[in-house]
C-alpha cells in the first residue's frame, strides 16, 4: 500500500483505527452502532478513500434487518455507495491518484471514515456536485449503464 508522504497534508495521513456504524445484531436503526474498527488495507488493484459522504440504499436497510444478505467477503460494516478523496493506493494503482475527489459502488463498508473500493468502480466527482451528492450518484449510474449500455446491445 502507498500512502501520503509524511511532508503532504496532515489531513490525508491515514491511521490505523477509524470510527465505523456497525449493526450489533439483525433490527432497526436502533441496532447500529458506532465502534472502533482498524483502517481497511487496499489490495491489487483497489484505493483506500477517505469517506466524504455515503448514500443509504434499500439494500443497507434490508441487510440491518437481516433480510438481505451482504454480498461475499463485504464487510460487516453496511453501505455500498461513497464519496471521498483517495489516501492509499493498493498494489497496481499509479500514486497519481492519491489526493483524487472520487464517489465510487463498494460491497460494503461505507459508514465508516475510510473504505476500500477498486478503481475501476471509481468515478471522479464532478466539479458541479456536492459531496453528498456525489455519494448518491454510483449505484443508479452503474445499473443504468450496465442496463442502457450493456444488456441492452449484448
Amino acid at each position: 500500500m502507498t500512502a501520503i508522504p509524511e511532508n503532504q497534508s496532515s489531513n490525508l495521513r491515514v491511521p490505523e483505527v477509524m470510527k465505523a456504524i456497525d449493526p450489533e445484531q439483525p433490527g432497526g436503526p436502533e441496532v447500529l452502532v458506532l465502534v472502533d474498527r482498524p483502517v481497511p488495507k487496499p489490495g491489487q488493484g483497489e484505493v483506500l478513500v477517505k469517506v466524504a459522504a455515503a448514500g443509504v440504499n434499500r439494500p443497507e436497510v434490508m441487510q440491518r434487518q437481516g433480510k438481505y444478505p451482504p454480498p461475499p467477503g463485504a464487510p460487516s460494516i453496511l453501505g455500498m455507495e461513497i464519496s471521498g478523496t483517495i489516501v492509499a493506493v493498493g498494489d497496481g494503482v499509479g500514486d497519481e491518484q492519491v489526493g483524487q475527489l472520487v464517489c465510487a459502488l463498494i460491497s460494503g463498508g461505507a459508514y465508516a471514515e475510510y473504505a476500500v473500493a477498486p478503481l475501476g468502480q471509481c468515478l471522479p466527482v464532478p466539479e458541479a456536485l456536492t459531496m453528498v451528492e456525489a455519494a448518491a450518484m454510483p449505484e443508479t449510474l452503474f445499473t443504468v449503464w450496465t442496463n442502457l449500455f450493456e444488456r441492452a446491445y449484448a
